[in-house]
């Protein structure tokens, strides 16, 4: 559900977020808006979480380092539990620990979101499996 909000943009800055909606197919100025507002409150209130652009669309990711969906999935993997798990995780993927506990920190807060990362990433993971399969058996 939305809410009508007026908002009044400067000059350049309301030019510049129509010319990044132009050049996104099926963007809009204010979906535009909408989004960068969620990701800037979501960065504000997490810290050392950013937002990337990938094939498989925006998502959540540490500032130098993993998505979030991957960290999540290495921690359920691994066979470590509490701080050994958070070092586990920091000495993998070469960042802070301090980085490895924001991703859990953002986490807790939207982890029905990424449990659907982990969810698609591992269907694209089985399908190109799948493929490979058929490949191989093409031309064996």
């Amino acid at each position: 559900m939305t809410s009508p909000l007026s908002v009044r943009f400067d000059t350049d800055v309301l030019h510049r977020l129509r010319q990044r909606a132009a050049a996104m197919p099926g963007a809009t100025p204010s979906g535009l808006a909408q989004r960068l507002v969620d990701e800037g409150l979501r960065m504000a209130d997490h810290p050392g979480i950013v937002f990337r652009d990938g094939p498989s669309g925006r998502r959540p990711a540490l500032v130098v380092g993993p998505d979030v969906w991957e960290l999540v999935v290495f921690l359920e993997e691994i066979d470590e539990r509490g701080e050994f798990a958070v070092d586990a995780a920091s000495e993998n993927f070469a960042v802070s620990t301090a980085a490895v506990s924001a991703g859990i920190r953002y986490y807790t807060e939207f982890s029905a979101e990424v449990d659907a990362w982990i969810v698609e990433a591992r269907e694209a993971s089985e399908r190109a499996e799948a493929e490979w399969e058929r490949r191989r058996a093409l031309l064996a």
